[in-house]
């Protein structure tokens, strides 16, 4: 079996989802070499470090006219590695990109797709989120050739091991490819993207405006966590669009929720539900949040938030 693996990276950089793509790759591959595929600049340190988790060989394409990111011509480039490597698995992080790359992908490998993948092949096939992360399907793909999409947080980082061989990697992309023309590219800076943060502190209504927004950043602050809201939050101007998760915002899967004066309507709770923990803070003690969180206060939050602030850095300090 041969694997190939995309290593996404951003601005050089690669972050968790990527480790987890690639170890989640290394343990299918069960014992042969793993092949990572990273497009645009990135060090050579950064490169050979996608070892440590699993990649025997990195195939780099270090051309910066690839730094934006084209989902045409991308999934090219990893079906043209896919190719040269004669991969029977292809292995992608469901991020956003990732989520625009396996179907095309797969087209053009003419190949089964899995996404949302949640953990390993087994008899039954793979098991993955399906409705909104309501429930979990085991999927079969009878293709010879397979694309797995890995579900972010869903699969353990594994590191320790050899550096990678890093090889430059020639793909046969023309002009003709180029169907987007990137003008301007705006990132969000100084935060932690709520796409790999395994903590996050997100608040509602019931905050009652932005001014009162400096308790939910202060409890994120003393977890280490990353802020996010609710859409009625985002929609009011409070916070901005990419703090917004839910069905039509982002979806997320940290180890620790807290949703803070957030009542859980159905369109939110599709986009956090994955979550390993939730806790629910909120006035209404029948408020739909409470029936699927973990652990629940049913208190107001300008009370509990500053209480539960100074209790954590407490414990911390003891520790």
């Amino acid at each position: 079996m041969s694997v190939l693996v995309y290593a996404e990276n951003a601005g050089g950089l690669f972050k968790k989802a990527t480790f987890e793509a690639i170890t989640y790759a290394f343990d299918i591959a069960g014992g042969t070499p793993v092949t990572a595929v990273a497009i645009g600049p990135a060090s050579n340190e950064e490169l050979q470090a996608l070892g440590q988790f699993g990649a025997a060989r990195v195939l780099h394409i270090a051309d910066s006219s690839f730094q934006n990111f084209d989902a045409r011509v991308y999934a090219r480039i990893i079906s043209d590695a896919a190719a040269q490597v004669n991969a029977t698995k292809v292995v992608l992080a469901n991020t956003y990109s990732g989520k625009s790359l396996a179907p095309r992908v797969a087209v053009r490998l003419k190949a089964g797709l899995v996404p949302a993948a949640v953990d390993l092949p087994a008899a039954n096939g793979i098991k993955r989120t399906v409705y909104s992360n309501k429930g979990f399907a085991d999927t079969i793909a009878k293709t010879s050739v397979q694309v797995i999409s890995l579900t972010t947080n869903a699969y353990k980082v594994e590191g320790g091991k050899p550096n990678a061989v890093v090889e430059v990697f020639s793909a046969s992309v023309s002009a003709a490819d180029y169907k987007i023309r990137t003008i301007e590219v705006k990132k969000v800076t100084g935060k932690i993207p709520l796409t790999e943060a395994e903590v996050v502190v997100s608040g509602g209504r019931g905050l009652k405006g932005p001014e009162n927004w400096h308790l939910i950043e202060n409890l994120a602050e003393t977890l280490g966590a990353a802020t996010a809201c609710s859409k009625p939050v985002s929609d009011m101007h409070w916070r901005t669009h990419d703090e917004h998760v839910g069905q039509t915002g982002i979806t997320i899967k940290p180890n620790l929720y807290i949703a803070v004066g957030i009542s859980g309507a159905i369109q939110h709770l599709a986009g956090v539900s994955g979550s390993k923990v939730i806790v629910a803070i909120n006035t209404d003690k029948e408020a739909p949040f409470f029936k699927i969180a973990d652990y629940g206060i049913v208190g107001d939050a300008f009370e509990v938030l500053p209480q539960l602030n100074n209790a954590i850095k407490a414990l911390k300090a003891a520790n």
